[in-house]
């Protein structure tokens, strides 16, 4: 995985195609910056890959960065805090710009379009939308992202170190941060301790 800037903006389709799943971390990444982790793929193509890390929260929330920010005078912000306030460390890349993540589709100023139904946005108009109360109706708010070059991706899934099932909307919006990785391999069919504890006796 890379730490630097990665750009995988192009037409091209990829062969093997992530968008919109999950990559879950493989317990045999113990010990390691991605252990545990989840990501949301919001680009693969040939050029690589972009996601962003939804699992892991920082001591920022959500609250604090449109205050600090001041997108909108502090006595107008209209933003409802809710149990999945955190702001999230999204990845090892570009650590101080902001990306959000949300559904329903809609397009703002800096805004990638993944599915019909989300897209990912890095432009400030976006959270003077939900300073004002009129944000998208789920959202995810990460500093960073995690890149991957041409080729690393599929690299990294040939050695085992993923898993990656379809992404769920619930699990990815509606799940407590903690709760992500056990609710992700459960849409495998899997028991994360039981797999760490058959790998252990591999």
């Amino acid at each position: 995985m890379n730490t630097e800037q990665t750009s995988p903006h192009t037409s091209l389709t990829s062969p093997l195609n992530l968008v919109g799943q999950f990559l879950i971390a493989m317990p045999s990444q113990q010990g390691d910056a991605f252990e545990r982790t989840v990501i949301y793929i919001c680009e693969h193509n040939p050029s690589g890959a972009l996601g962003l890390v939804v699992n892991r929260e920082s001591e920022v929330t959500i609250s604090d960065v449109l205050t600090k920010l001041a997108v909108v005078d502090e006595m107008q912000i209209q933003y409802a805090a809710h149990s999945t306030d955190s702001v999230l460390v999204g990845g090892p890349v570009q650590t101080e710009r902001g990306f959000v993540l949300h559904s329903p589709f809609k397009q703002y100023a800096a805004t990638i379009q993944i599915n019909d139904n989300l897209g990912l946005t890095s432009s400030r108009d976006i959270l003077e939308a939900v300073a004002r109360g009129e944000g998208p109706h789920h959202m995810l708010l990460a500093l960073g992202y995690a890149g991957w070059g041409a080729g690393q991706l599929e690299d990294e899934l040939a050695r085992n170190a993923w898993l990656n099932v379809q992404a769920d909307e619930h699990v990815l919006f509606e799940t407590l941060p903690r709760e992500k990785y056990d609710q992700a391999m459960r849409l495998l069919g899997f028991n994360a301790a039981m797999l760490s504890e058959q790998m252990g006796h591999a």
